[in-house]
């Protein structure tokens, strides 16, 4: 209980402290005018309060990542509040800040336009791809997972059917200015989402569950090593490249700049108390590791412990955890890749016209992806998802190094996090399932490449400056 409660304590203090020296070595502007105020186009362009702005920031990066990620975690035992709240802290929320303030900067700017400034052409045109196609993905996933769901509850309805609706309500919500829709319902969904932690949090304390001390021990009743994989299977709660595809999003909302601190690193420092919370309730509900591994998918984890702890009200919840908030995720993901393929094409979004010109392909190539069984590329989503946090990460570190800010904040867990993607994708099963003595050399040598690399264009683009100047 201690080790929860310490944990609990460090990721609030987190926000007030480090997010605070973020902010400041970032270095925010309140008089600079706000892509919201500048190029305000009454779609996706909008002023939106920070309290509405952070609830969807929050349930548009959340999700079930945070609840699912740290069911999955906690195999691992205890240890996975270190990564919880370390990551969360030092990791994903500077991670979701830079993406956030970058985009603020640059725009409204969609990440993969940003990381094309700061890194170059190659990475652009990779990410400009490699986003829109994690995006489609993330929101296929989420349209064909509920409406199987649904089809449980409702057999008389039949799964396409279900298909079908969550498809012509993705339409809407990525073809509706931002106002119309997204800021009126999602606060609420938002709210529930962090209701429902909050409920099992307390549930925790009030019928007197012990929640173990930390150990380094690994608990994994397969043995599997906590490095790479433990780094990889809790995302959201710790730092997840989904957030960067989602950020500018609101970057486009904000009506000023000291707002950022609540809505980006805020956000993730709540789905991290979030992940904290479900991690917590998921390796002492059970009784042991064992025990969580037995109780079945992570579904039926959330659906046994929120009906266990929180009764009808906890039952209503998970409902709307494993229904609602996927294909809320899965709205924001198609719009998300609306925006990407604007700014790459430069097709200005104003005109509802353009909308559907970008939109009715997107969703030809979604609807055919329900059909299909692509559960083997799916398998490669979570290394993914980590190598573009990585991306997002070194791009902040080169544009706090060209503006002469402490690019320590984003370089350190960079080097980390391409040790972590690099390693994995050499010995996890869907990689090239190498032994960890090749994996971990190997992860280890990547990581200090990319600093030396960093540090070298560091130094390079230095001495270009001091050129200009003589």
């Amino acid at each position: 209980m201690i080790t929860f409660l310490l944990a609990l304590a460090a990721l609030i203090g987190g926000y007030f402290i480090y997010g605070k020296i973020v902010e400041n070595i970032f270095g925010i502007n309140e008089n600079r005018p706000t892509p919201a105020v500048s190029l305000a186009d009454g779609v996706d362009f909008c002023e939106i309060s920070w309290g509405r702005a952070f609830l969807i920031q929050f349930l548009n990066i959340a999700g079930l990542g945070p609840i699912f990620g740290a069911v999955a975690g906690a195999l691992w035992g205890p240890v996975a509040f270190l990564w919880i709240v370390f990551g969360c802290i030092f990791a994903g929320s500077v991670h979701d800040y830079l993406a956030g303030m970058l985009s603020v900067r640059h725009n409204g700017s969609t990440i993969a336009e940003i990381v094309g400034k700061y890194l170059g052409n190659g990475p652009k045109n990779f990410m400009r791809v490699f986003s829109v196609v994690l995006l489609v993905l993330v929101g296929v996933v989420f349209v064909v997972g509920p409406a199987g769901i649904l089809t449980n509850i409702v057999p008389s309805v039949g799964k396409m059917t279900w298909v079908g609706i969550i498809i012509i309500y993705y339409i809407i919500a990525t073809i509706l200015p931002v106002d119309k829709l997204i800021s009126k319902i999602y606060p609420i969904f938002g709210l529930s989402l962090i209701i429902m932690g909050l409920g099992i949090g307390l549930g925790l304390f009030i019928k007197g569950y012990q929640i173990p001390e930390l150990t380094l021990q690994n608990l994994n009743p397969k043995g599997t090593p906590f490095y790479p994989f433990l780094f990889i299977t809790i995302a959201c709660g710790a730092i997840s490249g989904f957030h960067a595809t989602q950020s500018p999003l609101m970057a486009r909302c904000l009506k000023n700049e000291k707002e950022g601190r609540r809505v980006f690193f805020g956000s993730m420092i709540a789905e991290g108390v979030i992940a904290l919370i479900w991690a917590a309730a998921a390796m002492t509900f059970f009784g042991s590791t064992e025990g969580l591994a037995q109780a079945g998918a992570a579904g039926v984890v959330v659906n046994t412990i929120s009906n266990s702890m929180l009764g009808r009200v906890g039952g209503a919840l998970a409902l709307l955890g494993v229904v609602a908030c996927p294909i809320t995720s899965g709205d924001t993901a198609f719009r998300s890749a609306r925006l990407a393929i604007a700014d790459a094409t430069n097709l200005k979004q104003g005109p509802i016209k353009n909308r559907f010109l970008i939109a009715i392909p997107l969703f030809i190539v979604g609807i055919a992806l329900c059909f299909m069984d692509f559960g083997i590329i799916w398998r490669y989503f979570a290394w993914s998802n980590q190598t573009l946090a990585t991306i997002v990460l070194w791009a902040g570190a080169v544009y706090l190094a060209n503006n002469r800010k402490n690019f320590w904040i984003a370089a350190i867990p960079g080097t980390f996090m391409t040790g972590v993607v690099t390693t994995y994708i050499i010995i996890a099963p869907e990689g090239l399932r190498m032994s960890t003595a090749i994996g971990y050399p190997f992860g280890i040598l990547a990581a200090i490449s990319a600093l030396i690399f960093f540090l070298k264009k560091k130094k390079n683009q230095s001495a270009l400056d001091v050129e200009e100047i003589l």
